[in-house]
């Protein structure tokens, strides 16, 4: 898979959903890999999502999600809630990986007229920043609380905001 090609997958989960996660992480702890089949597996390369290859695989989406049309029929806005992916990470280069369960989130999605959406998502959910992003990655973050993020029409996040707790993944699987 190419870097453009990993990054329009990797960019899928975060754009419908940011992946919603389990609290596990967040008090410092994990749990076995699941040995079911990926719904999803993303191989990313060193210094695109953390400073080595990183895979992430998610398995049993429940969120439930609902489309806002205007007048004419253009979806405006989009949400999502619920349980997501239960997600694994995996440090390519050490075999360190860390598994957790979903816990829940809410991701509201507004489609602005000039191109650009813009995100708030509460919850746990993780945030993948690129380089190409503000601010610039490589990133893999578990956010516990509130994001708002931007995204414009070449698919550039833009973080405005955080509040809550933060937790990098890149540092605890490194």
């Amino acid at each position: 898979m190419s870097v453009t090609q990993g990054r329009k997958v990797a960019r899928l989960a975060p754009l419908a959903a940011v992946l919603a996660l389990a609290s596990a992480l967040a008090v410092g702890t994990s749990v076995p890999v699941s040995a079911a089949e990926p719904d999803f597996s993303i191989d990313l390369p060193a210094g695109v999502a953390c400073a080595f290859d990183l895979r992430v695989e998610g398995t049993g989406d429940k969120r439930i999600m609902r489309e806002f049309t205007d007048r004419s029929g253009n979806v405006v806005r989009t949400l999502a809630a619920g349980k997501g992916f239960t997600l694994t990470f995996t440090n390519l280069s050490t075999g360190n990986s860390l598994t957790l369960p979903s816990s829940g989130s809410v991701q509201r999605t507004t489609f602005n007229s000039d191109g650009t959406s813009t995100v708030v998502s509460t919850g746990h959910n993780v945030l993948i920043l690129f380089p190409t992003d503000i601010p610039a990655g490589p990133s893999t973050t578990l956010y516990v609380g509130q994001i708002v993020y931007t995204v414009d029409a070449s698919g550039v996040f833009t973080l405005q905001s955080i509040s809550g707790r933060t937790t990098d993944l890149c540092a605890l699987l490194a």
